[in-house]
C-alpha cells in the first residue's frame, strides 16, 4: 500500500470507528431503557409537560455558563470536580438499577458505589482517550436512556430542533463551544470523545489546545467528538422505542440510522478542516429517520401527541 492510500486510510477509519461508538452508545441505551424505566430511573414524572424542556435548557445553559466562567476566571481544576461529581451521580444511578436484578441490598448499594468511585478513579489517575471513550459510552447510555423514558416524542422533536440551532449559534457566532471543547479537553473529561488516526497517539502527550493548533493551521492527529452529539439524537431512538408500542424499535433502529445519515453528511464537512456544529446534521438526520420509517410503518406520523 502506497503512502497516499495509507493517508486515506488513516484519515477515513476514525470515522467508521466513531459511526461505531454512536451506534453501540445508543444500542446500549435501547437495553437499559427498560430496565431503568422499570426501577422508575427517570428525570422528569410526566413525559408530556413542556415545561420540562424549559428546565431542561436552562440548566444547559446554567451548566454550561458555569463552566465557561469557573475556566476563565478561576481554577480550572474546579470545572474538574464538578464534571466529575456530576458523571459521579450519573453513573450511580445508571448502575443501581442493573445491579439491582443480581444483587440484594445492602450488596447492589455497595457494588454500585465501588464502580462509581472506580471510574472517577480511572479518570482522575489516568485519563487515556481510550479511558475518556469508554467512561463517555457508559455515561451517554445512561443519560440517553434516562431521558429518552423521560420526554415524549413531541418534546424530544422541539428539543432537537431548539439544541440544533443552539449549537449552530455556539459554533458559528459565540464559538463559546470550543471553548468549552478546550476545557474539557484540557481536563482530561469524557465530555469530548477521542479517535486517534494513529495507533500511537496519546491524548496525555497532547501540549496544545485546539484553538491554538486551529490557529496555527496543524493537521490534527484525532478526531473529537463532544459526547452531546451522540446523546441529543440518541434521545429520540429511546423515546420512540418508550413511547410507541407495535414497531416501536424499527422506528427506533430507523433513528438511529437517520442519525448515521447525518453524520456521514457532517463528515464530509469536518474532513475539510474546520470545527463544525453536529447537531443539525446529527438531529436533522434523527428525524428524518422518524418521519421515514413512521411513514412506511404507519402511514403518517406516529407518537407526536401534543401537550395538553
Amino acid at each position: 500500500m502506497n503512502k497516499d492510500k495509507k493517508r486515506v486510510v488513516r484519515d477515513i477509519v476514525p470515522f467508521f470507528l466513531m459511526a461505531g461508538i454512536f451506534v453501540l452508545t445508543q444500542s446500549l441505551a435501547l437495553l437499559v431503557a427498560a430496565p431503568f424505566e422499570e426501577a422508575g430511573v427517570t428525570v422528569f414524572e410526566n413525559p408530556s409537560d413542556p415545561t420540562n424542556l424549559v428546565f431542561f435548557f436552562l440548566s444547559m445553559l446554567g451548566f454550561t455558563a458555569v463552566i465557561l466562567l469557573i475556566s476563565r476566571f478561576w481554577r480550572k481544576r474546579l470545572v474538574q470536580v464538578i464534571v466529575l461529581g456530576s458523571l459521579g451521580l450519573l453513573y450511580f444511578y445508571a448502575v443501581y438499577p442493573l445491579l439491582a436484578f443480581v444483587f440484594t441490598d445492602p450488596w447492589v448499594l455497595g457494588i454500585s458505589v465501588a464502580v462509581t468511585v472506580f471510574l472517577i478513579a480511572l479518570l482522575v489517575r489516568y485519563p487515556e482517550w481510550y479511558v475518556l471513550d469508554f467512561c463517555g459510552i457508559l455515561a451517554g447510555a445512561g443519560a440517553i436512556a434516562m431521558l429518552g423514558i423521560s420526554l415524549s416524542v413531541f418534546l424530544v422533536f422541539v428539543l432537537l430542533v431548539g439544541l440544533a440551532v443552539y449549537d449552530a449559534v455556539s459554533v458559528y457566532q459565540t464559538k463559546h463551544m470550543i471553548d468549552l471543547a478546550d476545557t474539557v479537553l484540557d481536563l482530561r473529561l469524557p465530555i469530548i470523545l477521542v479517535i486517534p488516526k494513529r495507533r500511537r497517539y496519546s491524548l496525555l502527550e497532547e501540549t496544545k489546545s485546539l484553538k491554538e493548533k486551529l490557529k496555527a493551521g496543524e493537521k490534527r492527529e484525532a478526531f473529537f467528538v463532544g459526547l452531546g452529539d451522540i446523546v441529543m439524537p440518541g434521545i429520540l431512538v429511546v423515546s420512540t422505542f418508550a413511547n410507541i408500542g407495535s414497531n416501536g424499535l424499527l422506528i427506533a433502529l430507523s433513528v438511529m440510522v437517520g442519525t448515521l445519515f447525518g453524520f456521514a453528511v457532517l463528515v464530509a464537512f469536518v474532513v475539510k478542516g474546520r470545527p463544525q456544529a453536529g447537531l443539525p446534521f446529527l438531529c436533522s438526520g434523527a428525524i428524518l429517520g422518524y418521519v421515514v420509517s413512521s411513514y412506511l410503518l404507519f402511514g403518517g406520523l406516529v407518537g407526536l401527541t401534543l401537550p395538553v
